[in-house]
Parts: structure tokens; C-alpha cells; sequence
């Protein structure tokens, strides 16, 4: 398996499992805690995790000095976007506050063309216009009521932090620090703003039924470990603006648990969006390769020698 191929893979996971947030979230604040209680936890458990990764792979926890700034800045914005996001599932549907989410690919498109000077291919414009109008189709309410202010710019806020990890992520100053080790000490530096807003534990919301801890150590593993590594490495195989297009998958995995946990309905409008998205993943992922298909089809079909007419 080329280094592409497992870049799309990583990405992708990495989205399906973000997009698990509001599965275990959402039972933690229906038993009372608040975002703050619950990302605390979500990052302290993920922390011995990755901790036990790192030895199990040999490496260290050594850190150069001029690397200590930028991860926390990384850290800072890792625990900001995760912040505003759990933040906004108070103001509206937590399934339309990670589809909203989506709109950091385009900011990272927009980082990176403004700043990095990276061409804004046409077919990249097209495949985040193709996946936002699909996304427009699965949260657009029929009566036509119109979303919560502070919630909308929550999400905007969370979004923006995202794409300035992912884009800070792939800088050369980063890229020679291993993928587990990165992971490890952006979360390390990102609890310590939770550990503030609990007031050093003395605010800490602490989950009453053994089920709610299974939750926890969910959200630790699903959304945060697996879906932060996944992330970082699939930036260093296939770049930014890519793995965050493939974070349409996110929305999608939330479409899936609200259909099958939660109980939502599945409409044709619905399902024309996950069409739409599904397709714009696809042909992101297929990059250069579409026009080779293209032509691949085209041979199959020759034009046949147009006979001349007898004069």
C-alpha cells in the first residue's frame, strides 16, 4: 500500500471517528455534566493512552526546545475548536453543529492558497462546493427556522481553530516529529485549559453511573486518540487541504448515528446529500487519476469512420 493510498485511508478514519463526538457527548450532558467536566476527562484519559503507545513503540518523550512553543499553540487550538464545538451542542442539534463543522476544508483551502501560495485547483473548489451543498441538503429545516446565533458562531469558531491545527500541523518545523509523539503533547498541553476552566477540579463535574465512564474513556479513544493520530499522520502522507476535505465524513457519521441511536428520519433530501458528499470524497480521492478514467471510458466507445458520400 503506497503512502497516498494510506493517507486517504487515515483521513478518513480520522473524520469517521471525530464525527463520533455527539454519540457519547450527548449522554454525559443528559446525566448533567457540562463541556467543560466532559473534555477534561476526554483528554486526561486519552493522554496514558497515547503515553502507552509511545513506549510500546520504543520512542521517547524527549522534546527539542524550539518545538515546545508551537505544540502548545497546537494544543491551545486542539482545545479551543473541541471547546466551542461541545459548547454549541447547548444552542442547537449537536448532528447540525458537526455538519456546520465542515466548513473548516474551505478555510484550509483558503489558509493555504492565501499564505502558502498552494494552487486552488478547480476540481478542489468544485468537490468543497459539491460537499457543502450536500451538507445544505441534510440540515436545511423544512420550516425554515433559522439556527442560533451563538451556537452558529461557536461552530465558526471551532472550525477556524481546526483549520489552523491541520494547516499548522504540516509546517516543516513539525513534520520531523513523530506522529504518536505530536499527539501526545498537543492533547498534554490542550488539557491544561480545562483544567483551568474546572478551577483546578473544584468545578469538576464527576459522571455517577459506571456506563457514563464508559463513555468517557469512548470519547478518549474514538474521537481524540484514534482520530487525532489518523489525522496528523494522514497530513504528513497526503497534505492539509486534502485530509480536510475528507472530513465530510464526519457529518456523515453523524447522520448515521442520529438515524440508528437517536431516531431521526431518513428523507430523500437526506439521503440526496449523503450522495452528494460521498461523491465529492470520491473524487477528491481519486484526484488526477478522474481524467485518466475518463479516457479509460472514452476508448471503449471509439468513434467509428464516417463513410463519404458517392457524388
Amino acid at each position: 500500500m503506497n503512502a497516498k493510498v494510506k493517507g486517504y485511508m487515515l483521513g478518513a478514519i480520522a473524520a469517521a471517528t471525530y464525527g463520533m463526538n455527539p454519540l457519547f457527548a450527548l449522554p454525559l450532558y443528559k446525566a448533567g455534566m457540562d463541556p467543560d467536566s466532559v473534555l477534561f476527562f476526554r483528554y486526561l484519559f486519552a493522554i496514558p493512552v497515547l503515553g502507552i503507545m509511545l513506549k510500546a513503540r520504543g520512542r521517547n518523550f524527549k522534546l527539542c526546545r524550539r518545538d515546545l512553543v508551537p505544540l502548545v499553540v497546537l494544543g491551545f487550538l486542539v482545545a479551543f475548536s473541541s471547546l466551542a464545538l461541545f459548547q454549541s451542542y447547548n444552542y442547537m442539534e449537536a448532528g447540525i453543529a458537526s455538519t456546520l463543522l465542515f466548513v473548516y476544508p474551505i478555510m484550509v483551502a483558503l489558509i493555504m492558497s492565501l499564505l502558502f501560495k498552494e494552487k486552488l485547483t478547480l476540481q478542489t473548489v468544485l468537490c468543497i462546493m459539491l460537499a457543502l451543498g450536500g451538507i445544505g441538503l441534510l440540515y436545511q429545516t423544512g420550516s425554515g427556522a433559522t439556527l442560533n446565533t451563538v451556537g452558529v458562531l461557536l461552530v465558526m469558531g471551532s472550525a477556524l481553530s481546526y483549520a489552523i491545527y491541520i494547516v499548522g500541523v504540516n509546517r516543516p518545523r513539525l513534520k520531523d516529529i513523530a506522529t504518536l509523539k505530536l499527539t501526545f503533547y498537543v492533547l498534554l498541553f490542550g488539557v491544561s485549559l480545562f483544567l483551568i476552566r474546572v478551577d483546578f477540579g473544584r468545578s469538576l463535574h464527576i459522571a455517577n453511573d459506571w456506563y457514563l465512564w464508559g463513555n468517557l474513556i469512548a470519547l478518549a479513544i474514538f474521537p481524540t486518540a484514534i482520530s487525532f493520530l489518523c489525522t496528523t499522520q494522514a497530513i504528513q502522507y497526503i497534505g492539509s487541504t486534502p485530509t480536510a476535505i475528507l472530513g465530510a465524513l464526519e457529518p456523515l457519521t453523524a447522520v448515521f448515528f442520529g438515524v440508528t441511536i437517536f431516531g431521526e428520519v431518513l428523507t430523500p433530501r437526506l439521503g440526496c446529500g449523503i450522495v452528494m458528499i460521498i461523491l465529492a470524497v470520491t473524487l477528491i480521492i481519486a484526484g488526477s487519476n478522474v481524467t485518466t478514467y475518463l479516457i479509460r471510458f472514452r476508448k471503449l466507445f471509439p468513434r467509428l469512420p464516417l463513410k463519404k458520400k458517392n457524388g
